[in-house]
């Protein structure tokens, strides 16, 4: 059964196939994500985590360009107090946090480039599986914000020395092959046709194993994260203190007309 959410221009689909439940988004501004989108996508991994026919989980998105652009930036400028500002970037927080507690794996498919958000939602990936050109940023210090809600995930991944050296130099991309030399890819491929191979023999391979091996190996692996839930609601008021800022809200406005 294919489940299709349409969600401000863009949309959800989540689709349950031997054990796979593969959720896929979408959105024409190079797959950002606007509010709905994000509140959409952490209830479809919700959702998926504790359907007893799926084994393993697999996030993906549309086209062939970028993965995951972040945040909309068309979302960003409308934010008018702190609650709004809360509210929306709580929404990468309530993603990541579904993807932490869910009691499957979560496989990442990284087709393309990735920035901000769309880092840190590879970072909380179990196991992320990318090809050449899905380069990435943290592009927030840039515009007058910062990387805080999706630190925890990408700290947790490459460690704070990658971690601060990507939130500093704000404007660097770094190349697919740094990315997994530093750890935030598990495997690296030089085409689309060899990610998909090895994606389909992690996932088929993963649908057979024990799902409460599998259960209790995700519980080590995260130990130690238990405190998310308030950590990263916390960081989302700083981000949406930041964002209306005069600084944040001209760096944004410069990037839209890039």
């Amino acid at each position: 059964m294919i489940m299709i959410q349409q969600v401000k221009e863009g949309y959800v689909k989540s689709e349950l196939h031997k054990g796979v439940a593969t959720i896929e988004f979408f959105h024409p501004q190079s797959n950002s994500l606007p509010g709905a989108m994000l509140d959409t996508l952490a209830k479809e991994i919700h959702a998926a985590g504790n359907d007893e026919d799926t084994q393993v989980i697999l996030i993906r998105s549309e086209g062939e360009r970028t993965f995951c652009a972040g945040a909309s930036f068309d979302e960003l400028v409308a934010i008018k107090n702190d609650k709004q500002g809360q509210q929306f970037f709580s929404g990468f927080a309530h993603v990541i946090n579904a993807i932490r507690i869910a009691p499957k794996f979560v496989i990442g498919r990284i087709h393309g480039k990735c920035v901000g958000g769309g880092v840190g939602i590879a970072a909380a990936c179990d196991y992320a599986i990318a090809v050449e050109g899905a380069d990435v940023k943290l592009s927030e210090l840039a515009v007058g914000i910062g990387p805080f809600v999706i630190g925890p995930a990408v700290e947790r991944k490459v460690g704070t020395s990658v971690f601060s050296q990507l939130a500093i130099d704000a404007t660097m991309w770094r190349n697919a092959d740094w990315a997994r030399r530093k750890g935030l890819y598990a495997e690296l491929h030089p085409d689309l046709e060899s990610m998909d191979e090895s994606i389909h023999r992690l996932c088929e391979t993963l649908a057979h194993f024990s799902p409460e091996a599998m259960l209790e190996m995700k519980k080590v692996l995260w130990k130690g994260t238990e405190h998310w839930d308030h950590l990263l609601i916390e960081r989302a008021a700083i981000s949406g203190r930041l964002v209306l800022t005069s600084f944040a809200k001209n760096a944004i406005e410069k990037f839209k007309k890039k």
